[in-house]
């Protein structure tokens, strides 16, 4: 699988009832957790006082990220993407043995 860092900002439709906004939070989490136990949610983290995410995603290829993976959160259809695919740096102090 190829890796790729993924800039998600989720922006709730205006008026989107509140318990209708809590529900998708959740099963958020607990997609968020089925991903991560699949190795295709790698890292994820959200810059200090912003309501965005930055993560480490994996998978086939950008259109099986979009498809198979991101769109099967519940937030997806309220959120916006920026994907970049990365690959390992020869100089990358983190490598845990991963390759491509």
């Amino acid at each position: 699988m190829k890796e790729f860092l993924v800039e998600l900002t989720t922006s709730v439709p205006e008026g989107t009832d509140t318990t209708e906004v809590s529900r998708r939070r959740a099963a958020e989490a607990v997609r968020a957790k089925e991903l991560a136990a699949t190795g295709r949610l790698v890292r994820l983290w959200r810059p200090l006082g912003e309501l965005r995410s930055i993560g480490v995603w994996r998978a086939d290829d950008e259109a099986d990220l979009r498809e198979r993976v991101l769109g099967t959160l519940p937030l997806w259809p309220w959120m916006t993407a920026v994907v970049t695919a990365v690959q390992p740096h020869p100089n990358d102090p983190g490598t845990n043995g991963w390759t491509a």
